[in-house]
């Protein structure tokens, strides 16, 4: 997950999720190439709620958004995001995007933004989980095993990334293994941030989507790297809560409670370095495995 080019890779990232303003409530995003064609869902999913972000006054945050991946994306071309300003009430915003590359949607999206109000205040505990001191990140686990990466995706895959990962008790996705369907990753971006909450927000949503469903691989001794895999994201949910900077170490606690139909379902926590909730996720993927012999036809 990043861009692969010298310099400073977390200014990149920010303008990639910036966008540009095209014509009211119509706005453009260029596309990471990441070596595999398709645009990765957590860009998607960042530049979406960007566009959203700034057709909402500024004394709203999201607080749930809910989407959908109709279509692969082609990371060579840019897309286009088009905002319908579905309400305005007066404590609750509502807006719905869709992303269109080469005529078609690709992707839909509903979000909600809200005034910051005072309520009632509980949270599930965070996971015990060891710090992230002293463990490897997933670049540094990438280089140990670089000549199993294929030639054409390595040097996109062993470059400096904007969001530093360090996955705790890694599987290796080269030789997996069978194992609880549980994942937790410790993640915050390599330099300071802007100060701007919706940055943080829609930075995160990009984040959110980086390996959740294929915690729904673990129980069945299958990697995403296996060519007989076929992995994608098909829809997505996120809720925000309390507030957090995402230059300030996260917990990612990962879960799938289900796989069949050639789909996985995933629930993702996130928790500040202080225990503090600050997001959920759930996500469903296509976990298509075309090596076995009962796979209906696509």
């Amino acid at each position: 997950m990043g861009v692969c080019v010298e310099g400073n890779v977390l200014a990149e990232l920010l303008t990639l999720l910036k966008l540009e303003k095209i014509e009211e409530n119509i706005f453009r995003g260029q596309s990471q190439d990441l070596g595999l064609r398709s645009v990765f869902g957590g860009q998607v999913l960042g530049q979406a709620l960007s566009a959203a972000c700034q057709t909402v006054p500024e004394d709203r945050r999201a607080h749930s958004l809910h989407a959908y991946f109709l279509r692969m994306g082609d990371a060579r071309k840019p897309i286009v995001y088009s905002v319908d300003c579905i309400r305005d009430g007066k404590s609750f915003t509502t807006r719905r995007v869709v992303a269109v590359q080469k005529g078609q949607a690709i992707f839909s999206m509903s979000a909600s933004f809200q005034v910051d109000e005072p309520g009632f205040d509980h949270q599930d505990p965070a996971p015990e989980a060891p710090g992230p001191e002293g463990i490897p990140s997933d670049l540094e686990f990438a280089l140990q095993h670089r000549d199993r990466i294929p030639e054409a995706i390595r040097d996109k895959i062993l470059c400096k990334k904007p969001i530093e990962m360090r996955p705790v008790d890694p599987i290796n996705p080269f030789a997996p293994e069978k194992r609880a369907p549980t994942r937790y990753t410790w993640f915050r971006t390599i330099d300071r941030m802007p100060d701007d909450p919706a940055v943080h927000q829609y930075l995160l949503a990009y984040a959110s989507d980086y390996s959740l469903v294929v915690t729904a691989l673990y129980p069945h001794g299958h990697s995403y790297w296996e060519p007989s895999m076929q992995v994608a994201s098909l829809d997505h949910a996120m809720w925000f809560y309390r507030d957090f900077r995402i230059d300030d170490w996260l917990l990612y606690a990962m879960k799938s409670p289900n796989a069949c139909k050639a789909r996985g379902l995933a629930s993702g926590r996130i928790y500040t370095r202080d225990g503090r909730l600050v997001a959920s996720v759930v996500q469903e993927g296509l976990i298509r495995h075309h090596g076995d012999p009962g796979r209906n036809a696509p």
